[in-house]
């Protein structure tokens, strides 16, 4: 949830598909360890009416910064300044309590961020939760992975080589199936400009102060929309994919240490990735009209 915002229209299209109950949002984890981040996903699960979502931090390891407009501090101090300090549980011991109740092959993870909160995770020991370490929790809970990382057929891409080491050798040894958005999918879909000029007369929106907030600061000057790396994302892990894309695969997502990557056509390694099907705008209208989804006010 940050330094970037297309995760704002990320985690708003994840809500717009839980009200229509086409998914069930588990648990809401930070991948950027600056302790903004945390709070910044609590204030839109708060105005989406799923404040009880378990939020956790990510490791110190994890990349830490935000943007240069500062908009999570801003937005924090606009919508929920009493939860700028709050002290919330680590990434890796909410993923094995949430898990753990889970059935078996049930649980879809989407990120959008670094990778550092899943190394972590398959690193993990026995607990009280469970006891099974983390490769073995993942292989048994998880039905799927679906990443904004990479890009296709090769490149070095933000969310991979900020902690590569991280993104290295979870890659390597992830155990289910994995669905890449790579750069250049999200790259090509402009979103925003209608969020922003949204206004909600019932309540202040932090979905819609963030975009036209950002429209105006993030960048050295003022532009009308934003890339839409991270709603992809989501969108595909809920919806079929083949809906909006064409799926490539199976094959291998080959990691070097140093966080680029290749795409390896002849070896499956249960990993796909999306490749375009329509005009950019046919898929950004689809976003956008998700990331304009309003909770009803109580």
């Amino acid at each position: 949830m940050g330094p970037d915002y297309d995760d704002v229209g990320a985690i708003a299209i994840l809500h717009a598909l839980e009200a229509n109950g086409e998914c069930e949002i588990l648990a809401t984890v930070a991948s950027d360890a600056h302790p903004d981040i945390a709070p910044t996903i609590e204030v839109f699960n708060t105005y989406f009416g799923r404040k009880d979502i378990p939020i956790g931090i990510a490791p110190s390891s994890a990349p830490n910064f935000t943007a240069g407009n500062n908009w999570n501090e801003k937005l924090i101090d606009k919508f929920q300044p009493e939860i700028k300090n709050k002290t919330y549980p680590d990434a890796v011991d909410v993923y094995r309590k949430v898990l753990s109740e889970q059935p078996d092959q049930s649980v879809t993870i989407v990120s959008v961020g670094f990778i550092s909160n899943l190394a972590a995770l398959l690193d993990s020991e026995p607990d009280d939760y469970s006891d099974l370490n983390g490769l073995e929790l993942v292989e048994k809970k998880v039905k799927k992975w679906v990443a904004m990382a990479g890009s296709f057929p090769e490149g070095k891409e933000f969310n991979v080589f900020k902690d590569a080491p991280a993104s290295y050798s979870t890659f390597q040894n992830w155990p289910t199936p994995i669905l890449f958005s790579g750069f250049e999918i999200g790259s090509k879909i402009m979103t925003g400009n209608k969020v922003a000029k949204e206004k909600n007369i019932n309540k202040a929106c932090p979905i819609q102060w963030a975009y036209e907030y950002n429209l105006k600061t993030y960048a050295k000057k003022e532009v009308k929309n934003r890339a839409s790396w991270d709603q992809t994302a989501v969108l595909c892990a809920v919806r079929n994919p083949s809906d909006y894309f064409y799926v490539n695969g199976p094959g291998a997502f080959l990691i070097e240490e140093n966080g680029s990557n290749n795409w390896d056509p002849d070896t499956d390694n249960q990993h796909t990735f999306l490749v375009h099907k329509y005009p950019y705008q046919v898929i950004a209208d689809e976003i956008e009209s998700l990331m304009l989804y309003k909770p009803s006010m109580k």
